[in-house]
């Protein structure tokens, strides 16, 4: 669930490409099809993180039969979905089209791997291994399905974040997830319990972009959303405080503002 600063008690009219946007940066694992050699498609789980852009990170063994057939075609899906109770198809799910290619420059992999483990730790226990590679896709077009009677297709462009002018922060994600961690949980208890609406629990920030924060509380997520997208570490920490503010005050008890 997202949140914006200032109405996290107020509904909001649908939005298809916010809940897009969330599905893609929320979710931890998704269906990969892909193309076998006879030309028949192929349909696998995996683990899924994002980059700063929103591009989708996988970790894939050579021994998996999905990664021989990306090697040989690189265009694929990949569905996302949220599950719950009820009626499987009530719930949103996002279909992203495009293609996929293996990073191995070594700045570029370390970039993957460091976003990768952030929203996977337990992946840190096999990410290196030889037949392990990290693989970057590029969104060509992507469907929503957000339930019943709501439905909305994007070009792949339209789930993009921008990253002009947002260098010194996509630089300094590491400190300030670090920071964020070691210093502020009560402040990131808020926003994930307050301005998310999730169940209380030890969360933790796993990753930042210039539109909003990812949290993560063992096998459960959050998005805080922005109310405009930041793109220096300045910005982040006076939204951030905002945040906090925000949580605050519509909470009983207090948290200390990031700083």
């Amino acid at each position: 669930m997202n949140a914006q600063v200032g109405n996290a008690q107020e509904p909001k009219p649908y939005d298809p490409l916010a809940e897009a946007k969330e599905l893609l940066r929320a979710t931890r694992s998704g269906t990969l099809a892909t193309t076998t050699p006879e030309h028949t498609p192929f349909a696998s789980l995996v683990t899924v993180a994002t980059m700063p852009d929103g591009s989708p990170i996988l970790l894939v063994s050579r021994l998996a039969a999905h990664t021989r057939h990306l090697e040989a075609d690189p265009h694929l899906s990949l569905l996302l979905a949220r599950t719950g109770k009820g009626d499987p198809l009530a719930h949103p799910r996002l279909t992203l089209e495009g293609a996929a290619a293996r990073v191995s420059e070594p700045d570029a992999r370390a970039a993957l791997r460091a976003r990768f483990l952030s929203r996977h730790p337990k992946a840190e226990l096999y990410a290196d291994f030889p037949d392990f590679s990290f693989w970057r896709v590029t969104v060509e077009r992507a469907h929503l399905n957000g339930g019943f009677a709501r439905a909305a297709s994007f070009d792949g462009t339209a789930l993009t974040t921008p990253l002009d002018g947002a260098e010194s922060l996509v630089a300094a994600e590491g400190s300030a997830l670090g920071h964020l961690n070691a210093d502020h949980e009560d402040a990131l208890a808020l926003y994930a319990t307050v301005l998310a609406g999730e169940l209380p629990g030890a969360w933790r920030a796993t990753g930042l972009d210039p539109e909003g924060l990812d949290l993560a509380c063992g096998d459960r997520t959050a998005r805080i959303v922005f109310p405009a997208p930041v793109r220096t570490p300045e910005a982040l920490r006076q939204v951030l405080v905002e945040l906090a503010a925000s949580a605050r005050s519509a909470a009983p008890n207090e948290a200390p503002e990031p700083h």
